[in-house]
């Protein structure tokens, strides 16, 4: 076959749809070439590799690496857990920008994971991955081997995690993940599995690049640059610096960029609810009062022509006439605005022939302005204004008596700005003493995040305006800005996180053992952690903001030792162990085994067994709280009691105020993983992983779905849950009114099981002529998740919306995973990479909607969509870069190169009608990237 002939072939094959992995591939089966042998990471220490001391004669001494989940440094990357490394050519090959889109785009990344897409949530600007569906908090995030800093605003006011959109992409060297639980190493929060960044040990030269980047459907445009600089020969000079500094800036996309059903929550057009009526707590920026005594809506002014509104007149439900108000289009992104950068320095010096030092600074930075819509009168908390009237006297009021207004202050932009700021300090000096391997190293990290709010109405500047006839509905351009801010008057706070830590560890080999050196490696670890978290909203003075606070300390002494023990060539035992004290909640053991055997060379089976520890974070039982709001529907029996009006149909917020619990337990969890490994040849290689997780004292907020459906029952509650009624609906006040708010303790309820297999497929075909062909499928998939509550109920997730009361109500699909298909072609590199994630059923227990039920209903009580079922997503990413000579290179992309749209989800409470965790590519729509790399 000729070799353009063959060219094509190969590059026909990208284009395949099929289902299936990653951009990374399984340490198994990395390339020799791309094997970080200059550099391991330590547990809890460094990230230098450590060679055994030199030996007598000619005996060639083979390098050695220390791989994540594991303390000895090793020939081989195969471990007893499955450990999966993304190099950064995978990286570069996949298109992908950011350390948050790199380690969130890997199969197992599943539900509690944090895109930057959710703007509402309380942890918005950030990004967090969350291994196994069991939220960011079960995933530890290290840098070098070191623990970070957390974000300085937990999840839901509850979950903390390391923000990834502060790791410097332009300094990674590569990434590890472990799929395994590794708290006998690394101590609490690796339950689900570490993601290891490793940064690059050294540099020499000057490398760069410069991107743009716009999506075909408007909005999005994006630059980013990156450089890349040092020098030094660590051997010859003894020493070697290096800078790295990134930059990425992408422009907002809005909500009216993009088609319907994602433009707009008026649903009417498809059969389904439109909540956009002056009866359901909303009101247009033209505003409408109601005659109290003939009951007609009457704008205050005319909206006729005006974009994004619509005069309705003769509507059943609103007699008279209102201005309807598409506020979704009119404010809204899907995509905010956002800017991040930072600068990262290491210098490293070799102090003699066995020792070496380290030291590293970093400073990035990460802003994200967000836009909602203007603030309602109409809000059921902190206080319920959804009965408010204008008094008689009030110059706005038409009828001469006390009226009910509905009204948006469109003159006062409302949102949110945050400019996370993270400062970390590293140093290391690592060595040979005698037999002994030892590395130490120093941590410093504080991150502060400085919050703006703007646009949320004061209570009391609300009913001054209301009462003194300070603010003009009718002509809302003539208040001035001193009467806009009485109403709004805005908030700032900053909020703080800290980690400092004395990371100590050593290795040996201890003596011989049938199958080669016992491996002996131990470490101490002690550290400081700090969070600040003020009041989100002080004294619950702004209508329809949540409310969290966070403030806590702990400092965590640990110990922790490992055996890897080649009982035979072929067979290998690895023990390991851990000891934690916590200054808050006591001690914790967590042991782990593993074991690896290879019957053949082209054959092996491995396993592990493990306990792990997650403590408790101090929004759980510090001096905390956390107030959130989702969306609920209530059931046709109660809209019957409500003659099918809008109080009782249509979808609105509850509140859900959670507080943090002193004697709360720190949770506990075993892991078991079995797994087998094959490289029948040199070009292909592959691992099927199965893993099994149990919980235990697993921490959550208390049973609101019972709550919920035990009060639209018979006005009750479950044991744990008060639930505050809305104001009596209008129309039928003797009715059971609607539930605004319900509040309850963090408890740790019974246990929560998952399961699952991964798979991680890998071919490389080198062929006479110099094309290469390399081929890498990673997927995952969850056989059951499941949380037992105390009183024995289990709530089934996987497959399901649920848990919907969880970070963005993402959900839990059922398989992950992408196709990733590359040709080298001498100066040509072409890749294409498939990414899928399968559909759900739009239900979720967690809120009492079970798999015979639906989350969402259309206007005539029946499910919305029909199938009550949200589609599977696929995306297909083209990357190319073509090397112009060995200094300059060429790079573009195509994101989304079919042009998918997002499936259909009317419940998800992140965005409008789609799920930003796993389909945001399908809103940004197809997206053209071109760029240059520069080396010097």
């Amino acid at each position: 076959m000729k070799r353009d002939k063959l060219a094509m072939t190969l590059l026909g094959l990208l284009l395949v749809p099929v289902s299936g992995a990653a951009i990374a591939q399984n340490a198994s089966s990395t390339d020799q070439a791309q094997t970080p042998q200059s550099q391991a990471s330590e547990p809890q220490t460094g990230a230098n590799q450590q060679n055994p001391p030199p030996q007598s004669g000619n005996t060639k001494q083979l390098q050695t690496v220390t791989v994540t989940g594991s303390a000895v440094p090793r020939i081989d990357l195969e471990t007893p857990s499955p450990v999966t490394t993304i190099s950064a050519q995978q990286i570069q090959r996949s298109g992908l920008t950011t350390v948050a889109d790199v380690v969130r785009a890997v199969s197992a990344d599943n539900s509690g994971s944090i895109p930057n897409a959710f703007t509402a949530g309380f942890a918005a600007g950030s990004s967090g991955v969350a291994l196994r569906g069991l939220t960011v908090n079960s995933t530890l995030v290290l840098i070098d081997g070191h623990r970070a800093a957390s974000y300085a605003v937990s999840d839901d006011g509850q979950r903390s995690f390391v923000d990834l959109n502060t790791i410097p992409i332009a300094a990674v060297d590569h990434i590890e993940v472990l799929k395994d639980g590794a708290s006998s190493l690394y101590g609490a929060d690796a339950i689900a599995g570490v993601v290891n960044v490793i940064l690059k040990p050294g540099y020499r030269g000057i490398a760069g690049s410069v991107d743009v980047g716009t999506s075909q459907h408007g909005g999005g445009f994006t630059r980013k640059a990156t450089l890349l600089a040092g020098g030094g020969d660590l051997d010859k000079d003894g020493y070697n610096a290096y800078l790295a500094v990134n930059f990425q800036k992408d422009n907002a996309i809005g909500v009216n960029q993009r088609p319907f059903p994602f433009n707009t929550t008026n649903l009417s057009s498809i059969g389904g609810p439109n909540p956009n009526v002056p009866s359901n707590n909303i009101g247009s920026i033209y505003g409408s009062v109601t005659n109290p005594n003939t009951g007609l809506i009457q704008p205050l002014r005319n909206c006729a022509g005006a974009p994004y509104e619509t005069l309705v007149t003769n509507d059943p439900d609103s007699p008279g006439s209102y201005c309807e108000q598409n506020r979704e289009a009119q404010y809204l992104d899907v995509q905010s605005p956002m800017e991040q950068g930072g600068v990262y320095g290491r210098a490293t010096f070799k102090l003699n022939g066995t020792t070496k030092a380290y030291v590293s600074a970093s400073y990035d930075e990460a802003k994200t302005w967000s836009m909602t819509t203007p603030a309602q009168i109409q809000t059921s908390t902190p206080v319920n204004t959804n009965n408010i009237t204008l008094p008689a006297d009030n110059p706005s009021n038409p009828f001469g008596v006390a009226a009910p207004i509905n009204y948006a202050f469109g003159d006062i932009p409302r949102g949110t700005n945050y400019d996370n700021h993270n400062a970390r300090v590293v140093a290391d000096i690592a060595g040979t003493l005698g037999e002994w391997n030892y590395d130490a190293a120093l941590v410093g990290n504080h991150t502060w995040l400085d919050t703006q709010l703007f646009g949320f109405l004061n209570y009391q500047g609300l009913l001054n305006a209301i009462n003194n006839g300070t603010y003009d509905f009718a002509d809302p351009a003539s208040n001035s800005q001193a009467v806009r801010a009485s109403i709004a008057p805005g908030y700032n706070k900053r909020s703080t996180s800290d980690l400092d830590s004395l990371d100590l560890s050593a290795n040996r080999e201890l003596w011989d053992l049938p199958g080669g050196p016992l491996g002996f490696g131990a470490g101490v670890q002690f550290r400081h952690e700090a969070q600040d978290d003020p009041t989100l909203n002080p004294g619950f003075e702004f209508q329809g903001l949540g409310n969290a606070q966070t403030r806590g300390q702990r400092n965590v002494s640990g110990a922790y030792v490992e055996l890897d023990m080649p009982l035979l060539e072929s067979l290998e035992l690895d023990l390991s162990g851990r000891f934690d004290h916590y200054s808050d909640i006591g001690n914790g053991f967590t042991p782990k085994a593993g074991f690896k055997w290879k019957p053949t060379d082209w054959l092996a089976v491995r396993g592990t067994y493990s306990k792990g520890l997650r403590a408790p974070s101090f929004a759980e039982n510090g001096s905390s709280s956390a107030q959130g709001f989702v969306t609920t529907q209530p059931p046709q029996s109660f809209s019957s009691l409500h003659g099918g009006n809008a109080y009782g149909t249509q979808p609105y917020a509850i509140s859900e105020y959670t507080l943090a619990n002193p004697g709360i337990k720190p949770e506990k969890a075993q892991n078991f993983t079995f797994g087998v490994l094959v490289q029948p040849s040199d070009w292909f290689s592959g691992s099927l992983d199965y893993y099994s997780i149990k919980k235990s004292n697993v921490i959550t907020a208390p049973d609101y779905g019972d709550a919920l459906d035990a009060y639209f029952a018979n006005g009750g509650t479950v044991p744990g849950v008060t639930i505050t009624p809305d104001l009596p609906d209008p129309a039928h006040p003797t009715a059971l009114p609607r539930p605004i708010e319900m509040t309850g303790m963090y408890i740790n309820a019974n246990s929560l099981k998952t399961s699952g297999v991964d798979l991680d497929l890998r071919a490389h075909w080198k062929f006479d002529n110099g094309l290469q062909f390399i081929s890498e499928l990673s997927a995952t998939q969850i056989f059951d998740w499941q949380l037992a509550l105390p009183d024995g109920t289990k709530q089934s997730f996987v497959g399901s919306q649920g848990p919907y009361n969880l970070s963005s109500g993402a959900g839990t699909p059922r398989t992950r995973g992408s196709w990733a298909n590359t040709v080298i072609d001498g100066p040509l590199t072409v890749t294409g990479t498939l990414y899928y994630t399968s559909g759900y059923g739009d239900y979720a227990e967690d809120v009492g909607v079970g798999p015979d039920s639906c989350l969402a209903f259309n206007a005539s009580g029946g499910f919305l969509p029909a199938s009550c079922r949200v589609g599977s997503f696929t995306d297909f990413d083209l990357t190319a870069s073509y090397a112009i000579n060995d200094k300059v290179s060429i790079t573009g992309s195509i994101m989304n190169l079919f042009d998918r749209e997002p499936p259909f989800d009317p419940s998800n409470y992140a965005a409008v009608n789609y799920n930003p965790t796993y389909s945001q590519a399908g809103i940004v729509g197809r997206f053209y990237n071109l760029g240059v790399k520069f080396k010097l």
